[in-house]
């Protein structure tokens, strides 16, 4: 959870192939020099262009090569046009060689012959999302003609609407992708996996659950089968089903407190009560308590329970004394509870980077639960806290470190959890946000920890930012997808029709909202989706800035899939603002969750502004 530390959602790719064709056919792209020209005669030959696989971040390109004339052809060389920001990382069967944004691809010594009628191809991983445009087949048009207009991917088609929603079936009907040469086909998708190819623009859904919430995006296909981007996301919930009880207690509107913010931030319980925040909050979650051997552990001692506040930074205005049992952040957490006796106060332990110790603990959880409870309760400050938060970042997945402890690692140290702390005391978890297919929210038994957990913190955030320094930029808390969006089911409706999918009902998923912002800086395009030279500069880390300070230094100047984003010279930011708070509780509402949750309190205005949208929107 915690905003000064690498992405949560950040996801690594490897691609593997026989070794002895990797130590023969793949080339570095760095360094290269452009090739001789070509040796044969234009018409001869042809090239098309598929685009095999998009991973969001990079995809696999193909060329294919055809001797169309009559004679054999003993050399070939394929050149096109990438735009700024897209490039080839690797080759196989060719030598591939750049110029600026002039790509080439050269026969082997073993490929180049080709007999009248024949074809070879060669493949590469790129980065970036660009098509290749102004194809040349040895000097010629890669159609074998005079000219070659080039062959772009579809745009994307027009986001999904349902009609005939049963409790077991619903119809799908989306607006037509356009292409230059014309769209071949659709793929569509339910909660991130392909489940049909279709040749017109809608699909009859059967064999659905009753009661049970999905998302779908379709992609369009051209006529050589390339991809272009989704369309926006649709979330549809059959008829039927068990309805959720009304929640308990109303809305949860619970924000983290972070124990280090009291050093250079200078936020203390008290700006709770200061800002008007304290009486639009229902939960707090104090961050971070540590998992160390097995355990649950202090996370900071001074800041917890050390620290003298004198009376100005108190919150009920009395200094504290020398000598008296608890001081810091205990203490005036319990100063706000007597002042605000409707706030529930949860411990949170790990966070980004203290989650390396949960797969220890999780191998025995029932002595971790043991532990943390006697933590908890320690009679100091057992008064102070309603319950205890887990967040681990991630079961069975890499965060900061990866766990390999197996998918029930989760639901069984949730079952602790409860058992431990009995049904008086709150027992959650924050968790992943990662929907897609095989992502983190698969990897572990969510929906069977469910049981045991008050709600779900669903990390809806940190979706994209400047780790990925040449961009593509793009919002880090999407409400939905979009086209262009550089992954897919990195958004909070897919996240959300997943955990649902999964048997969680609303009632036990709160959204989850940033009170800050990510960016980038070198950037020139003022819409998402542009490239980049590296994070824009943060007051405590760069790439990071909280809300209160972009709202003045890079007002919004856009909205996208929810989340507004900004540039202001060089520099471009996404972030949510007061308008789009409200916007993401009404779809909140829509989908009957439980609440909204936010990190952290002091990202926000000194009144305010976005705690309060959270609240206002969720009456």
């Amino acid at each position: 959870m915690s905003t000064a530390s690498p992405p949560r959602t950040r996801r690594t790719r490897f691609f593997t192939r026989v070794a002895a064709v990797l130590a023969a056919l793949a080339v570095p792209v760095s360094g290269l020099v452009a090739l001789a020209g070509p040796a044969q005669a234009a018409t001869s030959a042809t090239a098309t262009y598929t685009k095999v696989s998009d991973w969001g971040t990079g995809f696999e390109g193909k060329w294919t090569v055809k001797n169309t004339g009559d004679t054999t052809i003993n050399s070939w060389a394929v050149e096109w046009d990438y735009p700024a920001g897209t490039s080839v990382t690797s080759a196989w069967d060719a030598d591939v060689t750049s110029s600026g944004t002039h790509w080439t691809g050269k026969n082997k010594s073993w490929n180049g012959t080709l007999a009248p009628g024949a074809s070879i191809s060669f493949g590469f991983n790129g980065a970036g999302s660009g098509a290749p445009s102004g194809c040349k087949i040895n000097g010629g048009s890669c159609t074998g003609g005079p000219t070659q207009p080039g062959d772009n991917p579809p745009s994307a088609p027009g986001a999904p609407t349902a009609s005939g929603i049963t409790e077991t079936s619903l119809t799908l009907n989306w607006a037509a992708a356009t292409d230059d040469k014309g769209v071949k086909n659709y793929d569509v998708y339910r909660n991130g996996a392909k489940v049909a190819t279709v040749t017109g623009t809608s699909r009859a859904e059967t064999g659905l659950t009753k009661g049970t919430t999905y998302s779908y995006h379709v992609i369009a296909r051209d006529t050589i089968d390339q991809t272009g981007p989704a369309s926006g996301t649709l979330s549809v919930t059959t008829a039927g089903g068990t309805v959720d009880p009304p929640l308990p207690g109303g809305p949860v509107k619970l924000g983290y407190f972070i124990e280090w913010g009291s050093y250079a931030r200078n936020y203390h319980v008290k700006n709770l009560v200061t800002s008007g925040t304290a009486s639009k909050i229902t939960h707090i979650n104090f961050a971070f308590g540590n998992v160390q051997n097995g355990g649950c552990t202090i996370g900071d001692s001074y800041a917890d329970y050390e620290k003298a506040y004198t009376a100005d930074q108190s919150v009920d205005g009395v200094a504290d004394t020398w000598d008296q049992p608890l001081r810091g952040h205990f203490n005036q957490l319990r100063k706000l509870k007597k002042q605000y006796p409707h706030i529930k106060i949860l411990w949170s332990f790990g966070g980004w980077t203290w989650s390396g110790g949960f797969p220890q603990a999780a191998a025995n959880p029932t002595a971790f639960a043991n532990s943390c409870y006697n933590l908890v309760e320690d009679p100091r400050w057992a008064d102070v806290f309603d319950g205890i938060d887990l967040d681990w970042e991630y079961p069975n997945a890499c965060g900061l470190s990866c766990d390999t402890s197996g998918p029930a690692a989760f639901k069984n140290m949730m079952q602790a959890m409860r058992a431990r702390f009995g049904q008086n005391n709150l027992v959650t978890a924050a968790i992943t946000a990662d929907a897609s297919s095989g992502g983190k929210i698969d990897a572990a038994d969510y929906g069977g920890a469910a049981q045991y957990i008050d709600f779900y913190n669903v990390m809806t955030y940190d979706f994209f930012g400047a780790w990925a320094a040449q961009g593509p930029t793009a919002p880090h808390s999407p409400l939905t997808s979009y086209s262009g969006i550089p992954q897919q089911g990195f958004n909070s409706a897919e996240a959300i029709a997943k955990l649902k999918s999964k048997g969680i009902p609303g009632s036990k998923l709160n959204l989850g909202i940033g009170f800050y912002g990510r960016g980038w800086t070198g950037v020139t395009q003022a819409t998402p989706g542009g490239s980049a030279t590296g994070p824009a500069p943060g007051t405590y880390e760069q790439g990071i800035e909280d809300y209160k300070v972009l709202k003045s230094s890079c007002p919004a100047t856009g909205t996208i899939a929810g989340t507004a984003y900004a540039k202001c010279g060089s520099n471009w930011w996404s972030y949510d603002t007061p308008a789009t708070v409200a916007s993401k509780m009404a779809w909140a509402k829509q989908q009957g969750l439980r609440g909204a949750f936010y990190w952290e309190f002091s990202g926000d205005t000194t009144n305010g502004e976005l705690a309060n949208a959270v609240h206002t929107g969720l009456q």
